[in-house]
């Protein structure tokens, strides 16, 4: 079992603007089936977690959720939750609740979605273990940080996929045990 923060990033390192919009993302071209794409990634997770803007924008965004898989939202504040989701409020100490989430992903991994301050927060309580990262062929110039803290990682594999760069790395200080 690992912990992948999995993501989307301009090349100068932001995954949205500052009014957290991915449109430029959207312009690009990305094989879904292609090297490190979505699709196969997806296979190994059961379950996701997220932070409330992560959330919100992925409701304000679709009609359905897509995700089986249990979700853990950390957030102060009341959410709306689609029927039929299994969405998980939680708020406090990520190493505290990290044995729930565990739990819930059964032998499967856990996704990181959406924010990078989330999974520094992770990172710095030694629960993240992997960083992918699709760079698409823009920069923004500001906007919501890809990983907004210091953080050393060793390179594991690249690949093309039409557009993007995308790179696979372990955090350079991975914990010994979940």
């Amino acid at each position: 079992m690992a912990t992948h923060f999995y993501t989307a990033s301009s090349l100068d390192g932001y995954l949205a603007t500052p009014d957290n919009s991915l449109e430029w993302l959207f312009k690009q071209h990305f094989d879904m089936q292609g090297p490190m794409a979505y699709t196969e990634f997806i296979k190994r997770i059961g379950t996701l977690v997220m932070g409330r803007s992560t959330y919100q924008w992925l409701l304000d965004h679709s009609d359905v959720w897509e995700y089986a898989q249990p979700t853990w939202v950390f957030t102060h504040k009341e959410l709306k939750h689609p029927t039929g989701a299994d969405i998980r409020f939680v708020q406090g100490d990520i190493g505290a609740i990290f044995p729930r989430i565990q739990k819930a992903a059964g032998d499967k991994d856990i996704w990181i979605v959406g924010g990078g301050v989330l999974a520094v927060q992770f990172a710095q309580a030694g629960l993240l273990d992997e960083l992918w990262v699709q760079f698409a062929p823009v920069t923004l110039g500001s906007g919501k940080p890809l990983f907004p803290r210091e953080q050393q990682f060793e390179l594991l594999e690249t690949v093309r996929n039409q557009d993007f760069v995308c790179a696979h790395f372990k955090l350079a200080h991975q914990r010994t045990m979940h």
